[in-house]
């Protein structure tokens, strides 16, 4: 088995929400190691400036993952990398963010068009409502949500506008139906930014896939229950990988 595993974190929120999870994986196997890198400090919201950036400072050989946004560029650089790449796994990641004509499971384009207004005016206030909104529908959704704004880091807001803009652009079906390695996504039941009906529609978009649903989980489950998720990807590149 190969044992190096990629995580990749959200938007705005930095690192911080997938240390549990990390501490999680490597505890159920002392062979994995895992390794959680920061997204790119970029203007820009191209996505292959993206990718060249991860393509660049990540090892090749590994079990590519994220949560959210973090999710949605390691299945680009999964795509891209093909037989270098060992496995993907996403956490409450649509292909699509933004809903759009063909993509209609996802954030209604006008709710995320005042979220952008709201972050250029005040990114802090932003930030916060962001966490509420991550951690809605889970367990104990204030506390949790305190807990992601105190562990994020000090970000301009250019910064996290671009992050932003990258959001609305990406779209990462066709990576998903090109990757031809094992694949797991799991969604939340009660998450308030990917809305659970996207688990369907990813099925439907390429089928031999692993999907899981955490009930009564919100957007934020790499935090809320991070045992139960790295028992999750454990089973499965257990099952995926060669060991």
């Amino acid at each position: 088995m190969r044992d190096r595993v990629i995580l990749l974190p959200g938007w705005g929120l930095g690192s911080a929400p997938l240390e549990p999870l990390a501490a999680a994986l490597a505890g159920l196997d002392e062979r994995l190691k895992v390794q959680i890198e920061a997204l790119p400090m970029l203007d820009s919201d191209d996505p292959q400036d993206w990718l060249d950036e991860l393509d660049a400072s990540l090892p090749t050989d590994a079990w590519l993952g994220g949560w959210s946004l973090g999710g949605m560029l390691a299945a680009l650089l999964a795509a891209r990398r093909g037989e270098r790449c060992c496995g993907l796994f996403t956490l409450a990641s649509n292909p699509c963010f933004v809903a759009r004509e063909d993509w209609s499971t996802a954030m209604p384009a006008a709710t995320f068009d005042a979220f952008h207004a709201g972050c250029a005016s005040d990114s802090a206030q932003t930030l916060k409502r962001f966490a509420l909104l991550c951690t809605q529908g889970g367990a104990d959704a204030r506390a949790l949500a305190r807990q992601l704004v105190l562990g994020a880091p000090l970000q301009q807001p250019d910064a996290l506008l671009a992050g932003l803009d990258l959001l609305a652009t990406l779209d990462t079906r066709a990576a998903l139906q090109a990757y031809n390695g094992p694949q797991l996504h799991l969604f939340a039941a009660a998450d308030a930014l990917v809305p659970v009906a996207a688990t369907q529609a990813l099925l439907e978009l390429v089928a031999d896939v692993e999907v899981g649903i955490l009930q009564g989980a919100s957007h934020a489950f790499v935090l809320e229950r991070p045992h139960e998720v790295a028992a999750s990807i454990r089973a499965f590149i257990g099952e995926a990988g060669d060991d």
